[in-house]
């Protein structure tokens, strides 16, 4: 039986339709319906429910974007910095396995040399940077927090995407945006996303983390290009002349674009196509609203 919790949301139907394609039984978990973040509660729910594996899909993202978790800072440490430690603390004490979603925005740019960041380099768009949004500050304190610990994944999620259009879509963000910034990053396919996930735990792969992206990685002008290609948008698309322009007219919290490594992953067998591949496919079978 697995459980997810924080399983209606964007992240948490993924693991639901995954789930339903490999005919799994499973229990979604809102907070509305239950407040998992009281340990009591969370022990006696898995105890219940007699979870063979936990799914983390829960925290707080702001909407409509990160900007909001500026204002929301009690939320947003409360959702991604101190739940997943309630969470594993409960895990450890039931001897569950579990796996947490974590996020790629605790990297800013990519190596010297031009590579991705791996899963040993050390987050540097963090509070100790002290360069960072509040969103990936809590990020990178929820995975400080499951240091060390048992029977627990950390899939590493970056920018997700797929062929259903929707307002946490990359590709729908990139079609309503008024302007856009030039930048190189990383993505997941939201499905592959999952399944890989999953593939964790139903293949036995080592606990740890995971940086669950597609391999490579790509500008917002290829994905613009392609856009257009497909014909999803005739505009014309506008872009800042610069990140500091981007700063000054549209955001109030720093944007993490990076690049992510995903050799550990791919060695490890799980199913993750190459960024442009998957980025085609979504938009040859695009489901307008």
């Amino acid at each position: 039986m697995f459980v997810i919790l924080g399983g209606n949301g964007y992240v948490g139907n993924a693991f639901q339709r995954a789930l339903s394609a490999e005919r799994q039984d499973f229990r979604v978990v809102s907070r509305e319906q239950l407040d998992y973040s009281r340990p009591d509660t969370l022990l006696r729910l898995l105890r219940e429910t007699r979870a063979t594996f936990v799914i983390n899909a829960a925290g707080y993202t702001g909407r409509p974007n990160v900007d909001a978790c500026e204002l929301h800072k009690a939320e947003c440490l409360a959702g991604n910095a101190v739940l997943p430690g309630i969470i594993r603390e409960v895990c450890e004490h039931l001897k569950l396995p579990w796996g947490h979603v974590s996020s790629g925005c605790i990297y800013t740019g990519a190596k010297p040399d031009g590579t991705g960041f791996t899963e040993q380099d050390p987050p540097n768009f963090s509070f100790r940077q002290n360069n960072c949004s509040f969103y990936s500050g809590c990020k990178a304190l929820g995975e400080k927090v499951l240091l060390g610990a048992e029977r627990c994944y950390v899939w590493r999620l970056r920018i997700p995407f797929d062929e259903n259009d929707s307002p946490r879509n990359y590709i729908s963000k990139m079609v309503r945006y008024d302007r856009l910034l030039n930048a190189t990053n990383s993505l997941s396919q939201l499905t592959e996303f999952a399944n890989a996930s999953l593939a964790c735990w139903t293949n036995q792969v080592d606990f740890g983390i995971y940086n669950l992206t597609n391999p490579g990685s790509v500008t917002t002008l290829e994905v613009v290009d392609m856009i257009t290609r497909h014909g999803l948008s005739n505009k014309r698309f506008s872009f800042f002349e610069s990140e500091e322009q981007f700063m000054q007219q549209a955001a109030s919290a720093p944007r993490s674009n990076c690049v992510l490594d995903v050799s550990k992953a791919v060695a490890a067998g799980l199913p993750l196509s190459p960024v442009h591949e998957a980025l085609e496919r979504a938009l040859c079978n695009w489901n307008p609203v």
